[in-house]
Protein backbone atom coordinates (compact mmCIF):
# COMPACT_ATOMS: atom_id res chain seq x y z
CA UNK A 1 0.00 0.00 0.00
CA UNK A 2 1.23 3.69 -0.94
CA UNK A 3 2.10 6.13 1.76
CA UNK A 4 -0.58 8.70 1.63
CA UNK A 5 2.15 11.96 1.38
CA UNK A 6 4.10 9.96 -1.57
CA UNK A 7 3.15 11.60 -4.53
CA UNK A 8 4.18 9.87 -8.13
CA UNK A 9 6.62 11.38 -9.76
CA UNK A 10 5.20 13.68 -12.97
CA UNK A 11 5.89 12.05 -16.04
CA UNK A 12 6.67 13.92 -19.38
CA UNK A 13 6.61 11.46 -22.18
CA UNK A 14 6.61 8.61 -20.24
CA UNK A 15 9.68 9.23 -18.14
CA UNK A 16 9.98 10.81 -14.41
CA UNK A 17 10.72 14.73 -14.49
CA UNK A 18 11.28 15.67 -10.78
CA UNK A 19 12.23 19.62 -10.26
CA UNK A 20 14.07 20.94 -6.65
CA UNK A 21 14.80 24.41 -7.11
CA UNK A 22 16.46 25.41 -10.13
CA UNK A 23 17.22 21.55 -10.69
CA UNK A 24 15.21 19.23 -13.11
CA UNK A 25 16.38 15.47 -13.41
CA UNK A 26 14.35 13.85 -16.24
CA UNK A 27 14.76 9.99 -16.69
CA UNK A 28 14.35 7.02 -14.56
CA UNK A 29 17.30 6.54 -12.19
CA UNK A 30 17.08 2.62 -12.63
CA UNK A 31 18.12 3.13 -16.19
CA UNK A 32 21.52 3.72 -17.67
CA UNK A 33 21.41 7.32 -17.91
CA UNK A 34 19.29 10.39 -17.11
CA UNK A 35 19.40 13.60 -18.61
CA UNK A 36 20.43 16.68 -15.56
CA UNK A 37 19.04 20.35 -16.14
CA UNK A 38 19.82 23.72 -14.68
CA UNK A 39 18.11 26.69 -15.02
CA UNK A 40 20.33 29.54 -15.05
CA UNK A 41 17.86 32.69 -15.49
CA UNK A 42 14.10 33.17 -16.02
CA UNK A 43 11.85 35.44 -17.98
CA UNK A 44 8.63 37.49 -17.40
CA UNK A 45 5.76 36.03 -18.83
CA UNK A 46 2.56 37.26 -17.76
CA UNK A 47 3.69 38.06 -14.29
CA UNK A 48 4.70 34.39 -14.33
CA UNK A 49 8.53 33.43 -14.15
CA UNK A 50 9.32 31.34 -17.12
CA UNK A 51 12.63 29.15 -17.61
CA UNK A 52 14.96 30.49 -19.89
CA UNK A 53 18.20 29.62 -20.54
CA UNK A 54 18.63 25.76 -19.34
CA UNK A 55 21.56 24.05 -19.27
CA UNK A 56 21.60 19.96 -19.74
CA UNK A 57 24.04 17.20 -19.64
CA UNK A 58 23.56 13.80 -20.00
CA UNK A 59 24.70 11.72 -17.52
CA UNK A 60 25.40 8.19 -16.33
CA UNK A 61 23.58 6.35 -13.31
CA UNK A 62 26.44 4.40 -12.86
CA UNK A 63 28.11 4.80 -8.95
CA UNK A 64 30.98 3.20 -10.05
CA UNK A 65 31.56 4.88 -13.32
CA UNK A 66 35.16 7.60 -13.30
CA UNK A 67 33.86 11.21 -12.90
CA UNK A 68 35.19 12.06 -16.16
CA UNK A 69 33.25 9.73 -17.80
CA UNK A 70 30.17 10.37 -16.31
CA UNK A 71 29.01 13.58 -17.91
CA UNK A 72 28.57 12.26 -21.82
CA UNK A 73 26.89 15.50 -23.39
CA UNK A 74 26.37 19.11 -23.14
CA UNK A 75 24.18 21.49 -23.79
CA UNK A 76 22.07 25.29 -23.80
CA UNK A 77 18.77 25.88 -24.47
CA UNK A 78 16.33 28.34 -23.84
CA UNK A 79 13.00 27.40 -22.48
CA UNK A 80 11.76 24.54 -21.41
CA UNK A 81 10.15 22.79 -24.44
CA UNK A 82 13.58 23.26 -26.40
CA UNK A 83 15.46 21.24 -23.33
CA UNK A 84 12.78 18.71 -22.76
CA UNK A 85 12.44 18.11 -26.62
CA UNK A 86 16.84 18.01 -26.12
CA UNK A 87 16.78 15.62 -23.44
CA UNK A 88 14.17 13.14 -24.69
CA UNK A 89 16.10 12.45 -28.10
CA UNK A 90 19.22 11.98 -26.02
CA UNK A 91 17.88 9.14 -23.80
CA UNK A 92 15.82 7.92 -26.79
CA UNK A 93 19.52 7.03 -28.34
CA UNK A 94 21.06 6.64 -25.57
CA UNK A 95 18.81 3.31 -24.70
CA UNK A 96 18.65 2.41 -28.34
Amino acid sequence: MADKNTQPFLLYKGRPLVRSGNQLYYGNMSEPYVVFMQVFNNREVSGQAVADKIVLQLVSTDPDAPQQEQILQNAVRRGLYDALDLALMWLEKAMA
